[in-house]
C-alpha cells in the first residue's frame, strides 16, 4: 500500500521522471502476458502503480494533500496483497468496426480468464470488483482482474511451478499459455 510519503513532489518527479519511466517500462516487460492474438494481461505491482499515480499527479498538476489522497485511494486497490495477482486486461482490435463487433461477441470474457499453477486446479479471475464495465450488449475493452490464489498455489509458485493462463469463452478459446521465466519470477515476487 502506497502512502503520500512514498511519492515524489511534482518538482522531484520532474527531475526523476525520465529515469523512473525507463525503469518502469523495463520492469513491465516481465509483467505482460499475451493470451491469444487480441488479449493482453498487464500485471500491476507497487512500482507500476506508483508510476501511474505519479503520472496522474503530474498531468493533473495535483500537489494538495486531498488530491494526492484521492489518487492513492483510487490506485492502491490495484496493488497485489501478497496472495493474489492483479492485472489490467486489454482487449485489442486496432480496427474500430471490428473492435465494436468483437466486444459484442466477447460479452462476459472477463469472467472466463483463468490461471493454473503447476498441477493445481484452474482458478478463474474475479473481474471488475470496483465497477461494472460491461453491459447487456457488449464487454469493455479494458477490465481489471484479480486472481485470488490459495495456499497450495502460493506454495507451488514459490517452489518454482509453471504458471499457465487461458481463456474459456465460446468466442475466444486460448488454452495453456505458459508464462516466460522472467514473468514467472516477477509474478512470484508479488507473493508474500
Amino acid at each position: 500500500m502506497l502512502e503520500r510519503k512514498d511519492l515524489w513532489s511534482l518538482e522531484q518527479y520532474a527531475e526523476k521522471r525520465d529515469g523512473f519511466r525507463a525503469e518502469v517500462l523495463a520492469h513491465k516487460q516481465n509483467r505482460r502476458v499475451v493470451v491469444g492474438q487480441h488479449i493482453l494481461l498487464v500485471f500491476e505491482d507497487e512500482k507500476t502503480i506508483r508510476y501511474q499515480i505519479q503520472e496522474m499527479l503530474r498531468i493533473e498538476k495535483v500537489f494538495e494533500a486531498a488530491g494526492i489522497e484521492e489518487e492513492l485511494e483510487a490506485y492502491n486497490p490495484l496493488i497485489p496483497d501478497g496472495d493474489n495477482w492483479k492485472c489490467s486486461m486489454l482487449i485489442q482490435y486496432p480496427d474500430v468496426d471490428e473492435r465494436r463487433q468483437r466486444l459484442a461477441e466477447l460479452l462476459d470474457v472477463e469472467n472466463r480468464v483463468w490461471v493454473q499453477v503447476g498441477e493445481t486446479e484452474k482458478l478463474f479471475a474475479l473481474a471488475d470488483e470496483d465497477l461494472e464495465r460491461a453491459n447487456d450488449e457488449k464487454t469493455s475493452a479494458v477490465h481489471f482482474l484479480r486472481f485470488q490464489l490459495g495456499a497450495a498455489q502460493v506454495s507451488a509458485v514459490k517452489d518454482g511451478a509453471t504458471i499457465t493462463f487461458g481463456i474459456d469463452h465460446k468466442n475466444y478459446q486460448e488454452q495453456d499459455v505458459l508464462v516466460s521465466e522472467g514473468a514467472r519470477t516477477s509474478l512470484a515476487a508479488d507473493l508474500s
